[in-house]
């Protein structure tokens, strides 16, 4: 019963004395499946009005473990400026709990469940970085600097940080091969998202990425979405 209720209560939400539903994101596994002292906001999806969103952000708490909820249907282009504004909220409140983390809300399939995805230091940037290099935040990192475009066709393609002539074309499938053939060598990747891009598309990339088991590489915490 308690986890049907919170099922309800994650999905469901009113807004101007409307209900309203949000369809989750789905992935296939999630390694986070309980998160304690949380609050909630929700992203709303309108399929009557193009590209409509609606951020309903009336229950959060700035010191609680933050739960965003977003519609999978929303694109990043609509998702990503409310996501930094939600950010910067809890970043600039006067109450701060330093321990309170931010999650993304999905459908955990291998449970039938709720699964979640951290974001709590992952930086958003409206640009597409030239070489990819200023990803070098400190200056005793000295490995390889990759990056991954992630298209809306659905067309991956991976710019090798040591010779800017090479640009392996892959996909979803076929991704996780192609980074662990990199993983002998230290280095770093950067990941680039195209803004037209559904929010399912970019869970289930980002989730594919998280499952991904590393030695040498390791993912920036600087995302550009252009």
């Amino acid at each position: 019963m308690k986890r049907i209720i919170l099922l309800l209560i994650l999905c469901l939400a009113l807004s101007c004395g409307k209900e309203k539903t949000i369809q989750l994101p789905e992935i296939d596994h999630s390694e986070i499946t309980e998160i304690h002292d949380v609050s909630a906001a929700y992203l709303f999806y309108d399929q009557t009005q193009k590209d409509s969103v609606e951020l309903n952000r009336k229950n959060l708490i700035s010191t609680t473990n933050w739960l965003v909820n977003v519609d999978k249907r929303l694109t990043l282009k609509q998702v990503i400026p409310l996501i930094k504004f939600l950010q910067e909220k809890k970043a600039n409140s006067s109450h701060k709990n330093e321990n309170a983390k931010n999650y993304f809300t999905c459908h955990d399939l291998s449970r039938n469940n709720l699964g979640f995805i951290e974001f709590t230091t992952t930086n958003y940037y409206y640009e597409k970085p030239e070489m990819f290099f200023s990803d070098i935040s400190n200056i005793e990192y000295f490995g390889n600097i990759h990056s991954i475009n992630f298209e809306s066709n659905q067309e991956v393609s991976i710019l090798l940080g040591y010779s800017a002539d090479i640009n392996i074309k892959t996909n979803r499938l076929n991704l996780e091969k192609e980074i662990k053939k990199l993983d002998s060598v230290i280095g770093r990747i950067v990941l680039n998202f195209n803004k037209n891009l559904k929010f399912q598309e970019y869970i289930t990339y980002k989730s594919l990425l998280l499952n991904i088991d590393l030695n040498q590489l390791s993912f920036s915490n600087n995302e550009f979405i252009y």
